[in-house]
């Protein structure tokens, strides 16, 4: 009843949501007015509604769930942050401080600039932005340490050259309309018509493209076909300034024409379908790889402020825009035309047709000069300090049961950092993690495999790990209650790695395996069955959970032998697998059921970022489904499924049997393959995706750059398989748990094996 009295009419209303799904509810613009609201729901999907006034929105607003705009940029969740400007939103969140602080990548940073900068998927007119960032498309090989491969970031597309500066400043200088502000460029950076024009491969952008059109496609020499020849463009036609969209760097769909629609010839003969990559890419997987590479990089991070205040800062307008050769069209700037004040009507829908048609400039989030990224040795200037020793420390339990699965929850932000060891009897720890230590080389070395003598002498110095406190002393045989997880798993299964999910503040254990079918849900300070749930008609023999941050939903992916996978939602705040309208008290139903397998499912990884749910099974079949559970790729195998991971460049992780690993685009494109002469047992990817650590059967855990493929790194030999390995929250640390019932603890430096670590630092240390 409440709607109606906001809202008496919905025209073209062709969608119901429920309320309870609702993760973020942001304040948007239509036609330069903020007007307009986008709601993101807990299905990765995001509806954007336009209202007749300010007043409506505030008023829809406070009948929706408190729920700000949700739980990423550090604000609080109540519906006065929802009500927000973009400057309010910027300016109170810690995201910033995060970027300079390299805690997330610039990709990342960039897409909270759109976002909360009013730039959405669901308005071509203002979809996000992203820089131009190499210059480079005609060589044979790409050296992203070398400057002159990189556009220059402080300048703005149309002044990049010193001639073209100075024919828009000239335009500028001598404008003599006394009705129109002067202006640099006539045309903007982003328009529906630029935006599509990259798009128009992919559904359901061919078909806007199409109906934008008038019924058919643009001339083909107006069309996106080269990346190189683009590029020329934008440096000689004054009509064309246009940045970059996000998908540019992740979506290599982009690059192919897979929806059959004829295309078309250019001038010279050459056919549309597929673009012209640059020489150095080896296909469109792999240049939206290196692209993306080349956004993280090191040079592009120390001048990407620099582009942050042409587009979001403070000379996005004014005298600095004006000094910066930046200044668009007037009808591009918030503020600068109330449409519905025109009282002519032709005039009036003239106004908007430009607004909606030639670009519309992002909110600007600041007035000052945008903070540098810190430099990695700014940050830490003794990250890259050799570690004598790569072992750390070895901690033994009591038990000697093997230990079977590990979790690194060690972030500082939690009271009390823990590592989560589970044994192979079901036993339980909760070893305390100390973020302060430090490696100093001046102290006694490591816990040796092998000799009494170090052990000692380590036990009088501080180490990172201490083991749980019930654990410490006591009857093996019989451990302390609050430390058991209870009844025991079907005994036709081997208690491994995957059969458990810890959430990231070690609250609880999701584990599987148990006769009856179920998967159950675990209080981990009581070790109390708090859900046991349903979903499969056999044994539940793998579990997995998407990416998470602290105290968030995420989605929780059972395998089992019945061949299915169910897809959950974990409600992180009640603690529980939410029901069907996440509602307290509802019985757990999954979100979809994933088919496809004729064999039992032996790994699965999950990505909600991505909307992407990879299932691996004994067959050696690897099926990628969206999160609605729609069937997206197949991919066969040689050999069952053992490991399986999806980066957050949506490289896909394969280990085949115990020795075969590949490497597959999510477009099921393969990219590497190695053989490998160990058997592993067990493997996780790095946070930032960038690595493989694995551990195997000899005792041995290694390191794998996973772009390209690469085997870099091998640690000392254990005394026993390794079973299970995490890595810390730091990344200055990897944990392995060890057949014979023990944890050990390595020392590593993944910077080493950064590019700009080989050519920047390394040269400096000789």
């Amino acid at each position: 009843m409440y709607q109606r009295v906001v809202l008496r009419y919905c025209e073209s209303l062709h969608g119901r949501w429920n309320l309870q799904e609702i993760r973020a509810v942001f304040l948007r613009r239509h036609l330069l007015q903020n007007t307009a609201l986008e709601l993101f729901l807990s299905t990765r999907t995001a509806i954007m509604f336009a209202f007749p006034d300010q007043d409506t929105v505030k008023k829809v607003v406070y009948q929706l769930p408190r729920v700000g705009v949700g739980v990423k940029y550090g604000l609080p969740q109540s519906r006065k942050t929802s009500l927000m400007t973009p400057r309010q939103l910027f300016k109170h969140s810690d995201m910033c401080q995060k970027w300079q602080k390299r805690e997330i990548s610039n990709f990342d940073y960039l897409m909270f600039l759109n976002t909360v900068a009013g730039r959405t998927f669901n308005d071509l007119n203002q979809y996000p932005v992203f820089p131009w960032i190499l210059s480079n498309y005609t060589s044979e090989t790409l050296d992203l340490n070398q400057a002159s491969n990189f556009r220059d970031l402080s300048k703005p597309i149309g002044a990049l050259s010193e001639s073209r500066r100075k024919f828009f400043q000239d335009r500028y200088s001598n404008w003599e309309d006394e009705t129109i502000p002067p202006f640099h460029y006539g045309t903007h950076y982003s328009t529906q018509a630029f935006t599509l024009n990259w798009l128009f491969r992919v559904e359901p952008f061919t078909s806007m493209f199409i109906h934008m059109q008038s019924g058919k496609f643009d001339h083909p020499d107006r069309m996106f076909h080269s990346l190189a020849e683009t590029w020329e463009r934008c440096q000689r036609d004054s009509h064309d300034v246009k940045e970059l969209i996000p998908e540019l760097f992740y979506l290599p769909e982009l690059f192919r024409n897979s929806n059959g629609f004829p295309l078309g010839k250019r001038a010279d003969g050459a056919k549309l379908d597929d673009i012209i990559l640059p020489p150095w890419a080896r296909g469109a997987e792999h240049f939206v790889l290196l692209h993306r590479q080349a956004l993280e990089s090191n040079l592009v991070s120390c001048q990407l402020n620099q582009w942050i205040d042409l587009i979001f800062g403070y000379k996005q307008r004014g005298p600095e825009a004006v000094r910066a050769t930046n200044v668009f069209y007037y009808l591009t700037y918030e503020g600068s035309v109330n449409v519905n004040a025109i009282e002519n009507p032709s005039q009036a829908e003239a106004v908007k047709q430009q607004i909606q048609s030639f670009g519309q400039t992002p909110a600007q989030l600041l007035t000052e000069a945008h903070p540098p990224r810190h430099s990695v040795m700014t940050i830490t200037p003794m990250m890259f300090r050799r570690c004598e020793d790569d072992l750390c420390m070895l901690m033994k339990f009591i038990s000697n049961s093997p230990i079977v699965y590990l979790a690194a929850n060690t972030w500082s932000q939690l009271a009390q950092p823990t590592v989560l060891s589970i044994a192979n009897n079901l036993v339980f720890a909760l070893n305390r993690w100390d973020n302060g230590y430090k490696y100093t080389s001046n102290r006694p070395s490591a816990l040796a495999m092998n000799d009494k003598q170090a052990e000692a002498d380590a036990n009088q110095v501080e180490l990172p790990l201490t083991v749980d406190p019930l654990l410490a002393s006591g009857n093996p045989s019989q451990p302390p209650p609050r430390r058991h997880l209870g009844d025991s798993f079907d005994q036709r299964m081997k208690i491994k790695w995957n059969n458990f999910v810890s959430t990231t503040d070690t609250r609880f254990i999701i584990a599987c395996g148990y006769p009856d079918y179920s998967f159950r849900v675990i209080d981990l300070d009581s070790a109390r069955v708090r859900q046991v749930v349903y979903g499969h008609g056999d044994v539940v023999t793998c579990v997995a959970r998407s990416e998470t941050s602290l105290f968030s939903d995420c989605y929780v992916a059972t395998g089992s032998l019945d061949c299915t996978v169910a897809l959950w939602h974990w409600n992180g705040q009640a603690g529980v697998v939410a029901g069907e309208y996440n509602l307290p008290g509802e019985t757990p139903s999954p979100r979809a059921i994933l088919t496809g397998h004729d064999a039992k499912i032996t790994a699965l990884s999950v990505s909600a970022e991505h909307g992407m749910v990879l299932s691996g099974c004994e067959d050696g079949t690897v099926l990628m489904h969206t999160t609605s559970g729609d069937l997206l790729r197949r991919i066969e195998g040689p050999d069952k499924v053992s490991l399986l991971f999806m980066s957050r460049d949506c490289v896909v992780f394969v280990l085949y049997g115990t020795s075969i690993i590949r490497t597959f685009s999510t477009t099921a494109r393969p990219l590497d393959e190695q053989v490998i002469q160990e058997r592993l047992e067990c493997a996780c990817l790095t946070r930032d995706s960038e690595y493989v650590v694995a551990g195997s059967d000899s005792g041995r855990v290694h390191i794998w750059r996973l772009f390209p493929l690469e085997h870099l790194y091998t640690f000392q030999q254990t005394d026993s398989p390794v079973r299970c390995v995490a890595v810390s929250a730091s990344h200055r640390f990897i944990l392995g748990g060890l057949d014979s019932g023990a944890i050990v603890v390595f020392n590593v430096d993944f910077n080493k094996w950064y590019y700009e670590y080989k050519h920047r630092y390394a040269e400096n240390k000789r």
